[in-house]
């Protein structure tokens, strides 16, 4: 046996606002940024949605949240 400890793997990480936490046990994570539009160079807001496993249920709309990838949990669900 080697001595060394293994280590995981280093998993995305996103921060986000809930918007949405009507499923059971999922929550919707909305993730903005901003980039540089191409041809203009003015910085434009982009948002993506995430549906992330919440197991306990405790977050709510508008709570401030910071997610992590997983493994899927289903089609859409792969954060934690």
């Amino acid at each position: 046996m080697s001595t060394e400890a293994t280590t995981r793997n280093l998993r995305k990480e996103r921060t986000g606002i809930v918007t949405s936490n009507k499923m059971d046990k999922s929550i919707v994570v909305s993730v903005e940024r901003k980039e540089m539009h191409p041809m203009y160079g003015k910085f434009v807001k982009r948002t993506k949605k995430f549906v992330a496993h919440d197991e306990e249920q405790t977050c709510n709309i508008g709570d401030t949240v910071r997610i992590m990838e997983t493994r899927p949990m289903s089609k859409r669900k792969c954060w934690r």
